[in-house]
């Protein structure tokens, strides 16, 4: 396996966007639920199911600051998916940056 690929906040916007990229968050549903990048999914590390993701696409994973989002890559790698990127800088690096953050059910 080769290394993690991470995805700088200009490339998870013009993915996001255009809708080649499905971003996939792992913090928790109460962290996801206070603030979260528009457009991700919510999918909790602690209950995380590599099978629900989907198996060709560009999948990127977040976290708050990138620790789960690269624990999520190797699990998905271990279920023999390509996924292999994730946002570093995770959601407090794109809320510090200034971009537009959506609660709860918003997006």
């Amino acid at each position: 396996m080769g290394p993690i690929r991470d995805v700088s906040r200009d490339d998870l916007k013009a993915g996001l966007a255009d809708g080649s990229i499905t971003l996939v968050d792992v913090r928790e549903s109460y962290e996801f639920d206070s603030g979260h990048i528009p457009g991700s999914v919510s999918m909790p590390l602690s209950a995380f199911d590599p099978a629900s993701l989907p198996g060709a696409g560009r999948v990127v994973f977040s976290c708050a600051a990138g620790v789960r989002s690269r624990r999520a890559v190797d699990l998905a790698r271990e279920a023999g998916l390509p996924h292999d990127e994730h946002y570093p800088g995770g959601f407090k690096g794109w809320a510090s940056a200034g971009e537009i953050v959506a609660s709860g059910a918003d997006d």
